[in-house]
Order: structure tokens, then C-alpha cells, then sequence
């Protein structure tokens, strides 16, 4: 990289920590920290909805499914749009009907579960939420760490994964949701602009436009149809289902100021994700397959690469100085705009819901736990990506621990008039962990299904059974 893409570089690193430094002296209390407020506006939230779910994980992720499959990976987030426009529809004017009827303003997903079921309920849900949003910080994390390899070769990864892990913790915590909001809103502008505007019309030019690039790709690459129904099935069930138990959703709906612009909110997210963010990756995936087959990214005889690195690498090859610089910050700005919110919901989870209130003895003391608590959650999370490989796989495997754990109780609020809390407590305890073992014995799977279908098929069925049971043993007293 040339000296000004490294000033751009680290201009952008710089302005995150200041917005972190600007909102450190605001937050007057736990909902101030953890929600915003409550008056959030509705394009800031849906900018920062769409930064949080699609994030380094997926524009990574999506580079390398476009790399592989072409223009119908794009199907991964059609179902992100299904999710935002159904969740919106159906979830929204829920949450802000059962926050009247609780009486005060929920924080964190686990007082949902608390208020719809019990103390129990809501203390398993934290647990799950923090496992799974500690992964998926990781996820980001490593997102980035595998960027910096590919566009700063002599930069070590670690060491480029401890200063994103730095920046990624330090205006977080300081900043709590107003930060993670508003440089949310900031790095989405920067990651369109800087894939859309600079890294597409550069790469597809340098690559000699339509009639260099068609010969290289397959009948395959350019069909919408190049897809399985198992690829189909394990999308839709790991990725529209987190809609409706996402804690990061959750925090950004309690941050609206009021139900309708939480749903407009929804909205804008879910058409952002596709067609916009959805093409926009793999069509750059699959420009990194090309620029590999004409030798302009190069291969060892003999190896092949992986297909993750296949986009930052032809960032790294093909981008002319000072455009290198906003397109590498452009997908920082995806990995840290996941990674902020994944890190709030953690934290949020551990201090709304695990933390005693006798420690919380007045607003001052909220927030510095808090702070603290986002810190070592962020320690944690940089040292699992540091053990990990893939970022599809380690995103997807939280997405899915969450999903089977969390999905079944919720929905069954959402269409059942009488709920119980031991279908809950056994129902997530049951989907999550038989998702957890499968994922955890990495064995092929029947009809190459994803373990989350299996673990929420487990979580159905104990629900339904002990659901009835206890209507059952109402009747009889």
C-alpha cells in the first residue's frame, strides 16, 4: 500500500475513536448506554440495522460465495430482506405492545423473555445471547484480520487484529449506542461509496470490462438458478429467524422513538441488504475469480485459494493509490460496524441481565460496569478470532446457536394466547445445545442440512410436548 492509502486508513481508525470520545460524557443513565435514549431516528437506526447484519462477515463472506458461486449467492441475503420486512410486520407492533404492558422500557432481549415468560427464562436467554454475540464478534474481527493479510502483507494479521479489536472496543465502550449508531450510519455510507463507486467500475475496467470478463465466467456464475434446495432451506432457517431474536434488532428497536419509526427502519434495512449490498458482494467475488484465472492475482502451482481472500486481494492487486485506501476502509467499516453492535448486545446481556442490582447502586456506577464489561468481552472475542479460520462459518455457527435457541419461545408468544415458562426453559436449552453438539462433532449431516434445522426441529417438538402438558395439568387442577 501506498503512504496516502495508509493515512486514509488510519484517518478513518481516527474518527471512530473520536466519535467514541465525543459521546463518553453523555450517557446519563443504563438506557442512555445501551439504547440510545429512545429517540433514535428512523434512518440513522436503519443504516445502522443493515451495517449490523450484513458487516465485515458477510462482505467478506459474500465475496467468497460470489467467488464460488456466482450471482445466486445473492439469494443468502434475499433472506435478510424476507427477515426485515416480515419482522417489521409482524414483531414490531409487538415489542412496543408488550413494553407498555411491562411498564417501563425493555434494554436488552432477555427482559423480553423475562416479562413474556420468567426470571429462569430470561437468565438462559442471556447466557445464549452472550455466547452467541461473544462469536460473532469474532466473526468480525477475523473478517478484518483476513483483510489486513491480503492488503497489508507486511503487516502481521495479529497484530492488525489487536489494533481493530483497540478501536472496535475502545469507541464502543466509551460511546455505548449512540456511538455504535451514529458511526454505524458513517461506515455504511463509506462501505457503499467505496464497493459500489470505486471498487466495481476500477476492478471491472482494469479486468477489460464485458467482453474481457464473460469468457471466464460460467453459464453457472451468471445464473440465478445456480443454487441448492439444502443451500436454500439452510439460509432461510439460520438467517430469517434472527430477525425475530436478534438482540442487536432488539436494541435498535428499543432505541426508536416510537413503533412506526422502528418499522420504517425495517424497511429501509431490508432493501438495502438486497438488492444493493447483496449484488454489490458477489459481483466482487466473482471479479476476484476472474482476476485470478488471468493471473493477476497469483496462485502457487499447484494450491488453490481460499475464497475469502480472493476479494481483499483484488483490492490489494488492482486498486491505483489513495482508491486502495477508501475501499480497504470501506470494509473495515463493515467489520467494525458488526462487530460495535454484536459487542453492545453482549455486554448488554451481561449487565442488563446477569449483573445483581445491588451493584448498579446509582447511574454512574451503571455505566462504568457497563464500560468494563464491554472491555473484557472485547478481549475475549479478539482471542477467539485468533483460534478461528473461517468467518462464514464461525458467523453462521453463532447466527445458529441463537436461532435454535432463541427462535421457538418467541414465536410461540407472537400466535399462542397461553405461555408457560417450562416449554420455554426447555425448548431453548434443547435447541441450542443439540445445535451446539453438531456443530461440535462436524459430521456430514443428512441432505448436507445445516445442524440449526435439526436443532430447532428439537426445540419445536419439546416445546409442543411440555406446552401441552401443561395445559393438561391446568385443566385437572
Amino acid at each position: 500500500m501506498a503512504w496516502i492509502d495508509i493515512v486514509i486508513f488510519i484517518i478513518y481508525f481516527l474518527l471512530m475513536l473520536a466519535v467514541g470520545l465525543y459521546f463518553s460524557g453523555k450517557h446519563s443513565n443504563e438506557r442512555d448506554y445501551f439504547a440510545g435514549g429512545g429517540n433514535m431516528s428512523s434512518s440513522h437506526v436503519g443504516l445502522s440495522v443493515v451495517a449490523t447484519d450484513v458487516g465485515g462477515g458477510f462482505s467478506i463472506g459474500l465475496g467468497g460465495i460470489g467467488f464460488t458461486m456466482g450471482l445466486s449467492g445473492s439469494w443468502m441475503l434475499f433472506t435478510g430482506l424476507i427477515g426485515a420486512w416480515v419482522s417489521a410486520v409482524v414483531l414490531i407492533p409487538k415489542v412496543f405492545h408488550w413494553q407498555r404492558a411491562h411498564g417501563r422500557h425493555f434494554l436488552t432481549l432477555p427482559q423480553v423473555f423475562g416479562f413474556l415468560y420468567s426470571k429462569k427464562v430470561a437468565f438462559v436467554a442471556a447466557i445464549i445471547c452472550i455466547i452467541g454475540y461473544s462469536g460473532f464478534t469474532s466473526s468480525q474481527l477475523l473478517a478484518g484480520s483476513k483483510l489486513s493479510a491480503a492488503v497489508l502483507p507486511s503487516v502481521d494479521s495479529e497484530i492488525m487484529l489487536w489494533v481493530m479489536g483497540f478501536v472496535v472496543v475502545f469507541y464502543t465502550m466509551l460511546g455505548g449506542m449512540k456511538a455504535v449508531i451514529y458511526t454505524d450510519t458513517f461506515q455504511w455510507v463509506i462501505l457503499l461509496f467505496g464497493l459500489m463507486g470505486v471498487a466495481i467500475p476500477i476492478a471491472w475496467s482494469t479486468l477489460g470490462g464485458y467482453e474481457g470478463i464473460r469468457p471466464y465466467l460460467s453459464k453457472d456464475m451468471l445464473s440465478l438458478t445456480n443454487i441448492t434446495w439444502s443451500q436454500i432451506v439452510n439460509w432461510s432457517v439460520t438467517i430469517i429467524p434472527i430477525w425475530f431474536v436478534g438482540m442487536t434488532l432488539y436494541q435498535r428497536i428499543f432505541a426508536c422513538k416510537n413503533e412506526k419509526a422502528a418499522k420504517k427502519a425495517w424497511y429501509i434495512a431490508g432493501i438495502l441488504e438486497w438488492p444493493f449490498m447483496a449484488f454489490t458482494g458477489v459481483v466482487l467475488g466473482m471479479l476476484a475469480n476472474v482476476a485470478v484465472q488471468k493471473g493477476i492475482i497469483p496462485v502457487a502451482e499447484g494450491t488453490s485459494i481460499d475464497s475469502e481472500m480472493g476479494l481483499p486481494m483484488l483490492i490489494h492487486r488492482i486498486l491505483p493509490v489513495g482508491f486502495a485506501g477508501i475501499v480497504i476502509a470501506a470494509y473495515f467499516s463493515a467489520v467494525l460496524s458488526t462487530a460495535d453492535s454484536c459487542l453492545m448486545a453482549a455486554s448488554g446481556s451481561v449487565v442488563g441481565d446477569l449483573i445483581p442490582k445491588s451493584w448498579k447502586f446509582n447511574n454512574s456506577s451503571v455505566v462504568r460496569i457497563s464500560q468494563i464489561t464491554t472491555l473484557l468481552i472485547g478481549v475475549i472475542a479478539i482471542l477467539l478470532a485468533s483460534v478461528m479460520q473461517n468467518v462464514i462459518s464461525l458467523m453462521l455457527y453463532a447466527y445458529a446457536f441463537m436461532v435454535s435457541g432463541l427462535c421457538v419461545p418467541i414465536i410461540a408468544a407472537l400466535i399462542l394466547r397461553r405461555r408457560f415458562p417450562q416449554p420455554a426453559l426447555f425448548s431453548m436449552i434443547t435447541g441450542g445445545g443439540v445445535t451446539l453438539i453438531l456443530i461440535l462433532i462436524d459430521r456430514p449431516l443428512p441432505w448436507q442440512l445445516d445442524a440449526n434445522i435439526f436443532g430447532l426441529t428439537a426445540a419445536i417438538l419439546v416445546y409442543s410436548i411440555t406446552h401441552r402438558v401443561m395445559i393438561r395439568k391446568r385443566r385437572l387442577i
